[in-house]
């Protein structure tokens, strides 16, 4: 350290003194951080240390302390403090990579009923088992260090992350054709292309919407009343009468829905949809359908139907797990954010009777659903 009556003058440059008054009226930085910062500044005002003393409430020695090392090592690493060690660590390298290999298996590899580690469990884990493994000094270790273990390797065995595995091989193939099938659509509905080709094409997204269930009330709803109930009181129990199937499918050009709603989804339901959209469209037109490969798309009973009408219907197949490409699903969820949301009905009929309903308003003023984005690197 200099000495009191040698040391030199502290020189900020513009941009240190900006860091150093920001940091310095900081509400949210580390206290010791701020009190270094003003005593930087006013020691390169040219105020003595005795002035800093009385007009920051700091001792002597801290401002010693800090004016020496900002001369020393700079301002930036005059403001933090000296990482040091006092002892050697208690818990060791191997230690630590163990906890981290204990972490990245399941609680059922070791016979135990959970699927994921909680840290309270791994951390009884360790307790029990790290005296056996030679790491004595983790026979205590709580969930605070086993927490910071894993958070030096960022480890969060507790959390799931999903993921969509490509079980399709032929995944990109099947998504070129789809989004071909869009932009060809996109086209011909911007009029970019004159549409010569002999044979009118129409193209529609079909799917299922299993399960959709049909839910009474117990007890009358209640209005809301100006002044006292400000929304609808419902009761929280519910009856259930069973669920419904919806099997629907859009036209890609105009936005009609056509949709059907039946007890199961099974081949003759489906054939019972494309039947109605065969009776929609002319005789002599393609109908290119969209859709993905449910056992009652593909079926016998489908095929056969199929081979009555030649020439009529041309397969589209999304791929495996690639629902998210099929335009059905936006119809769907606006069905779920729109009139299925909180219905209840007295039976399955009247929940077909209603989303039957819910269709044709859609349909009375329908949305064109287009896909905007190609980009995906294979169209």
């Amino acid at each position: 350290m200099t000495s009191k009556s040698s040391r030199a003058a502290l020189v900020l440059s513009q941009a240190q003194q900006a860091m150093l008054k920001e940091l310095a009226g900081s509400r949210t930085a580390a206290v010791r951080e701020v009190e270094r910062a003003r005593v930087m500044l006013g020691y390169a005002a040219g105020q003595t240390i005795t002035q800093l003393h009385r007009q920051l409430g700091v001792g002597r020695p801290m401002i010693y302390k800090c004016i020496d090392k900002a001369l020393a090592v700079g301002v930036q690493t005059g403001l933090k403090d000296k990482y040091h060690r006092p002892h050697a660590p208690e818990i060791t390298d191997e230690a630590k990579a163990w906890v981290v290999a204990l972490a990245c298996t399941k609680p059922k590899e070791h016979g135990l009923a959970a699927e994921l580690w909680s840290i309270a469990g791994l951390a009884k884990f360790v307790r029990e088992h790290a005296p056996g493994a030679g790491f004595a000094r983790l026979a205590k270790a709580g969930k605070s260090t086993v927490w910071r273990i894993l958070d030096e390797c960022d480890i969060k065995p507790h959390k799931i992350r999903y993921y969509l595995q490509k079980r399709d091989p032929e995944f990109d193939r099947k998504m070129h054709e789809v989004l071909m099938t869009y932009r060809d659509v996109s086209m011909y509905q911007e009029g970019a292309v004159h549409d010569a080709r002999p044979t009118p094409i129409y193209s529609v997204s079909v799917d299922e919407k299993p399960g959709v269930q049909a839910t009474g009330l117990t007890a009358p709803d209640l209005p809301p009343v100006l002044g006292k109930q400000t929304s609808v009181s419902r009761d929280y129990e519910y009856v259930r009468h069973g669920t419904v199937s919806i099997l629907a499918g859009i036209d890609l050009h105009t936005g009609h829905i056509f949709a059907t709603v039946e007890d199961r989804h099974r081949s003759v339901e489906f054939i019972g949809l494309l039947k109605k959209i065969d009776a929609h469209y002319p005789p002599d037109a393609l109908i290119r359908v969209v859709l993905d490969n449910h056992s009652a798309h593909i079926s016998k009973e489908t095929l056969a139907y199929l081979g009555t009408r030649p020439a009529r219907f041309e397969y589209v197949h999304t791929p495996k797990h690639g629902s998210w490409l099929n335009l059905i699903e936006c119809v769907f969820s606006k069905m779920a954010r729109t009139f299925l949301r909180h219905i209840r009905v007295q039976s399955k009929e009247e929940l077909k009777t209603r989303i039957l309903q819910g269709i044709a308003e859609i349909n009375a003023s329908p949305v064109i659903f287009r896909w905007n984005k190609f980009d995906l690197g294979v169209v």
